[in-house]
């Protein structure tokens, strides 16, 4: 069971941002996704640690204020190990969208720590880096 639920709680992170069809993304998920506590990094040169509520803000406003639409990213690959009440996910991606009014496409990997918490899997840590 435990698999499954990491896959779940996998799709609804990556789901999180999606806005496609003029929806409204639902990024304020994330709160009930990740611990309180939790990090979430952005690899690469503008390097970034985000808490919880750092991450959600600025993101909540680009998929709502018209600059990106049409956004959605979704996973490719993954390798999933679990230990007990810890889990560890590697996974490859897709995203896609306009931005500005230009579309893109990209990739990249993601890395997602989770534990077993008494209200179910959690997310503890995630970083990805995006492929230039």
């Amino acid at each position: 069971m435990s698999k499954s639920e990491i896959d779940a709680l996998t799709t609804e992170f990556f789901g999180a941002f999606d806005n496609r069809g003029g929806k409204a993304a639902d990024v304020a998920r994330i709160r009930r996704l990740v611990l309180p506590d939790g990090v979430i990094v952005k690899t690469g040169p503008e390097f970034t640690a985000y808490t919880v509520e750092e991450f959600i803000e600025p993101r909540r406003e680009l998929l709502a204020d018209g600059r990106l639409v049409e956004f959605s990213e979704w996973e490719t690959s993954e390798r999933t190990e679990i230990a007990g009440d810890i889990a560890s996910r590697f996974s490859t991606y897709r995203k896609s969208g306009i931005l500005d009014g230009r579309r893109f496409e990209g990739e990249g990997t993601k890395t997602i720590q989770f534990v077993r918490t008494s209200q179910g899997w959690r997310i503890t840590a995630v970083a990805w880096y995006d492929q230039p």
